[in-house]
């Protein structure tokens, strides 16, 4: 029997990335998963890789800066599976690395709206369900920037240190309750998000850059942080809660 077994979960931004590799770890284990996703050709393409491949898999455009999008994709789960267990906040997006002085509103806001906003909706709408079986496991993706003051641009190290935040609360306020919440914070991960610069605040990049050289001496792939995913989601991490868990090669112990 996998280690997800009779588990749903949902999984935001799972179409491509860091998300796919989580909602593909956690079919494998036996979960049936919601791929949660706002590239709607993408969303299509992964729900039937994923049938084809066997696996319990259902699509639901969402939008995670839209209310009515994010009660949608739990509503349609419950009513699609009957029920949910695994909430995992992966969808998110970049800053282009600006410092503090070149920040520009609509950056600031698409960030804070997707990156906080989008995590604090999910939660919001799973719990109650969770709060009446007793039960359920909430991942979050923060990030590096998420526990360090220098390793990001100036809007994405404040979104992800409240997601940091956000997990902390949650995990302790709702771990009596039979709820877990807990957070992976990677460093560069290996995927199309993080590999073009163009556009980037060069000062912010090179700010942020210093030290890199010698300690980080690779970047990681999606499915190590797909591992810890599953570990979390898990029973294996069942005394595990509110923590943020740095997934850096040992880039923060420098």
């Amino acid at each position: 029997m996998g280690r997800l077994e009779n588990k749903v979960a949902i999984i935001t931004g799972s179409a491509n990335g860091i998300g796919k590799a989580i909602a593909t770890k956690y079919a494998a284990e036996g979960a049936k998963v919601v791929i949660a996703d706002f590239n709607e050709e993408a969303l299509n393409a992964t729900v039937e890789a994923f049938k084809a491949d066997g696996k319990e898999a259902f699509g639901v455009k969402v939008n995670v800066a839209v209310e009515e999008d994010v009660q949608r994709m739990v509503e349609e789960t419950v009513a699609h599976f009957g029920q949910v267990d695994i909430l995992v906040n992966c969808a998110g997006v970049l800053d282009k690395m600006q410092a503090a002085h070149n920040v520009e509103d609509a950056i600031w806001n698409r960030v804070m709206d997707i990156n906080v906003g989008g995590v604090m909706r999910g939660m919001r709408k799973v719990l109650p369900y969770f709060q009446e079986q007793k039960s359920g496991v909430i991942v979050n993706l923060s990030s590096i920037s998420g526990l360090m003051g220098g390793r990001g641009g100036f809007t994405y190290t404040a979104a992800k240190h409240a997601v940091s935040g956000m997990t902390k609360n949650v995990g302790s306020h709702y771990g009596p309750l039979g709820i877990r919440c807990n957070a992976i914070a990677p460093a560069q991960v290996d995927t199309g998000m993080t590999q073009s610069i163009e556009g980037y605040d060069m000062f912010g990049l090179g700010q942020a850059s210093r030290g890199v050289k010698g300690i980080m001496h690779r970047v990681a792939q999606p499915e190590e942080i797909a591992n810890i995913a599953l570990f979390l989601a898990s029973d294996e991490s069942s005394y595990i809660n509110g923590v943020v868990l740095a997934a850096d090669g040992g880039w923060s112990a420098y």
